[in-house]
């Protein structure tokens, strides 16, 4: 019998930066219901746009969830019954793993492996599953070995680097071991609007407008700025995303998926700063923003994921930065106060 059920997607860390925008595409572009997975006390500033929706029922529940409570697992997978599994939750901030390692650890490694195990044992279900590692699972790159292909050796430079080396070894094996689909994707560096103000790009176009609020001096505060970044849109991951689940899906494949334009950290602040209203706005290290230990080197060899699936990016360096900058200038404009961090 062929069930006229609708496609079911569960997204862990719905009210992340990506798992909000994959949210927007999925219900924009699919017919999908979207079980999205979240802390109970995780903010919702990312998704506010869709409570509405959600609180009619239109396509969209969410659903508590921890990835380290396996209970909360089970009841999030039995209550989605999903075809397609987007494992984006994680402890997220590289330099927050160097003082929380170990919560770094069990999230990321452990949370994915409880999800899994999860899944494995609720009957009836066969899903296709994403479980995002990231870029940072390579480390420090010699020059020579650029760009970074997938079998490039792993050298992570943080804790948080090392458990998405782990997250990306666990979905392997349980592809590998109990037949699952599960693939993993190593993205390189994606911002745009809603990015979390920890991360570098984020902060920098939060302190200007801080700046042209006249909240802070102007001084924008800054770590390593010599880091060479490959650069992608947010709205661009997502859709790859969605293309790696749909486009002839390989159970245990992997894939380094990112964008074209290379710059460094430093060249990413000017080209901000060039955006401001203000023109007297100076850089200043601050050396409690420095890691012990920085992945300076990240320019991705994207060809087997683009030549599998067809993805392409398509929105340049100059809209991502922009929009980056718009979000946080609406934000402030609503009132929204913010630590000068």
């Amino acid at each position: 019998m062929v069930s006229d059920r609708k496609k079911r997607a569960l997204i862990t860390g719905v009210t992340g930066m990506v798992g909000s925008h994959l949210t927007d595409f999925l219900l924009e572009n699919t017919d999908w219901d979207i079980y999205g997975m979240c802390r109970w006390r995780s903010p919702l500033d990312n998704v506010e746009h869709l409570l509405d929706r959600a609180n009619r029922g239109d396509r969209l529940v969410f659903l508590d969830g921890d990835l380290c409570d396996y209970i909360s697992l089970q009841g999030a997978v039995e209550k989605s019954r999903p075809d397609y599994v987007f494992h984006l939750a994680a402890q997220s901030y590289p330099t927050t793993s160097f003082t929380s390692p170990v919560a770094t650890l069990d999230t990321n490694i452990l949370g994915t492996t409880r999800l899994l195990e999860a899944i494995r044992h609720c009957r009836d279900i066969d899903p296709v599953i994403h479980v995002c590692a990231s870029s940072e699972v390579f480390g420090r790159v010699s020059r020579e070995k650029l760009p970074i292909g997938e079998e490039c050796a792993f050298h992570p430079a943080s804790p948080y680097a090392i458990s998405k080396a782990g997250t990306d070894l666990v979905g392997r094996f349980y592809a590998e071991a109990y037949g699952m689909k599960v693939m993993t994707t190593r993205m390189f560096t994606h911002t745009g609007p809603r990015r979390g103000d920890v991360f570098a790009e984020s902060s920098f176009a939060k302190q200007i407008v801080m700046i042209e609020q006249g909240q802070i001096p102007p001084v924008v505060k800054t770590g390593n700025l010599q880091s060479l970044r490959t650069w992608s849109d947010v709205r661009d991951a997502v859709r790859a995303y969605y293309l790696l689940v749909t486009v002839d899906p390989i159970p245990g494949a992997y894939y380094n998926i990112g964008g074209t334009y290379h710059c460094t950290v430093g060249e990413m602040l000017r080209h901000l700063i060039s955006l401001s209203t203000r023109r007297d706005i100076q850089v200043e290290t601050d050396a409690a923003r420095l890691r012990p230990l920085d992945a300076d080197l990240q320019v991705p060899d994207t060809t087997k994921f683009r030549q599998h699936t067809g993805w392409e990016p398509e929105i340049p360096f100059e809209k991502t930065m922009y929009d980056l900058l718009d979000y946080w200038r609406q934000r402030l404009d609503r009132g929204v106060r913010c630590l000068a961090r």
